[in-house]
């Protein structure tokens, strides 16, 4: 019984091996924390302009046009909101990758089944968040943000 545990507990070199390659899942997921972490302040700052245009008074003639700015504010945050989480089903599968990397290497099986789809599928989702966070990008910037 303990000669069998001890085969089931990894040594310092396996442990090692196991680090070093939980190492590119581990960089990827950092990646997806920064970018979440940069789509959610755009998001909050788009947040903040729209409640500022809301609470333009309907009978202030000389800031109502503004007002007009509220359709291109609602479309950008859908497309960072749908980018987060996106992005956020990326992450999932990364974590979900690194757990598959360390329950293998752990138990002594030679393959991890599925790491490979594992990181398409993570890697999909990030691109598909780019993909958002690009079309947001390019309606982000207009005259209305000049003025206030």
């Amino acid at each position: 019984m303990v000669a069998k545990l001890n085969e089931f507990i990894p040594d310092a070199v396996r442990l090692s091996q196991i680090f070093s390659q939980a190492t590119a899942p581990t960089f990827f997921l950092g990646a997806i924390a920064a970018f979440v972490s940069l789509m959610t302040s755009r998001l909050s700052v788009v947040i903040d302009r729209t409640r500022v245009l809301n609470a333009i008074p309907e009978d202030d003639q000389r800031r109502a046009h503004l007002r007009a700015d509220l359709e291109r504010l609602r479309r950008r945050a859908e497309l960072l909101n749908a980018g987060i989480l996106s992005s956020l089903r990326g992450g999932l599968c990364a974590t979900l990758l690194l757990a598959v990397i360390f329950l293998t290497e752990f138990m002594g099986f030679k393959y991890a089944y599925g790491a490979g789809l594992l990181f398409v599928i993570a890697t999909y989702f990030l691109g598909v968040g780019l993909f958002r966070f690009a079309q947001e990008a390019k309606i982000s910037v207009s005259a209305a943000d000049e003025h206030l």
